[in-house]
């Protein structure tokens, strides 16, 4: 039986008990209620304190705001998100064939939204399989790309070793099951191929700076919050292990510009948000640990 609320005694990736409030941020896209956010000392995760379970957490989804479930254009910062996807979707595409050095093969795309990423890999002669949890992002993805994606019982009963590449763009800090899901994608991916997980980083410049304002907290549909080590220690706990990392540059500004609106009750500082973007892309131009969001390429 699935419980309601979720209250961790210990570190859900290091199992540490050393573990404390760090902040608490409001959720500024759906419910207006305010929720702690804990902090590791041992493996510096962070995340979300008494966050409601897998049954009750779908009610914070629905918002026409909730972009990567609607495809919205509504708004300055949604358009020019839709605008930047584009050229996104691409360079993701590249990533995918240069890490696992094959112009097309089999992949599995986890939290696929509406469908985007699945429509390009598909249109590229990949074999794609996309799982979403949300029928109403299903149902989108049917009417926009034709994409028949599959849900999270089917993501559980897909034959093992079966994938060259399995993608989870900003979706691992959704998932309830964090170990559970860690295990069936590694079960899954053969022995060549290749896990790439793209998530915020909260000890990003921006992250700082706007400290509980930052929008890549969303809480309490972000249940985790990753440094680079938390990231670390998950991976080799799963028997895996990092061999690369690769900044998200265009995160930093669309993160920035929800921000500064966050932080101004609706009124966006866009030459400060811009602003703040950049010096976190400056900082990460030699360090790519300190991205506003990372992408993080696995193998086994």
């Amino acid at each position: 039986m699935t419980i309601s609320i979720v209250h961790y005694n210990v570190c859900p990736v290091c199992s540490s008990t050393i573990i404390h409030p760090a902040l608490n941020a409001k959720d500024e896209s759906v419910s207006g209620e305010t929720f702690s956010i804990w902090q590791c000392d041992q493996c510096t995760l962070r995340f979300t304190q008494d966050v409601p379970g897998a049954d009750r957490i779908g009610a914070y989804y629905k918002s026409e705001e909730y972009i990567s479930h609607t495809n919205i254009s509504k708004g300055l910062v949604n358009r020019l998100y839709q605008l930047v996807r584009r050229t996104t979707l691409r360079q993701k595409r590249k990533l995918v064939c240069k890490v696992t050095g094959k112009k097309r093969g089999a992949h599995l795309d986890v939290g696929s939204g509406t469908g985007a990423f699945v429509d390009e890999m598909s249109r590229s002669g990949w074999r794609t399989k996309g799982i979403e949890p949300d029928d109403g992002a299903r149902k989108v993805a049917k009417a926009d790309f034709n994409c028949e994606l599959g849900t999270t019982d089917e993501f559980f009963r897909l034959p093992p070793s079966s994938f060259d590449a399995i993608t989870l763009w900003h979706v691992l800090e959704h998932v309830h099951d964090l170990k559970i899901y860690l295990g069936q994608l590694k079960n899954l991916l053969n022995d060549n191929g290749r896990l790439i997980i793209a998530v915020p980083n909260f000890t990003s410049f921006d992250a700082g700076t706007y400290k509980e304002f930052w929008a890549a907290y969303d809480v309490p549909r972000h249940l985790y919050h990753f440094s680079p080590g938390a990231m670390a220690k998950l991976v080799e706990t799963g028997g895996m292990k990092i061999l690369s990392r690769k900044p998200m540059w265009f995160d930093s500004f669309y993160v920035c510009l929800l921000s500064s609106k966050y932080k101004n009750n609706g009124k966006t500082n866009w030459p400060g948000a811009a602003w703040i973007a950049s010096i976190s892309n400056l900082n990460a131009l030699l360090h790519t640990t300190k991205c506003s969001s990372i992408i993080y390429v696995i193998g086994k």
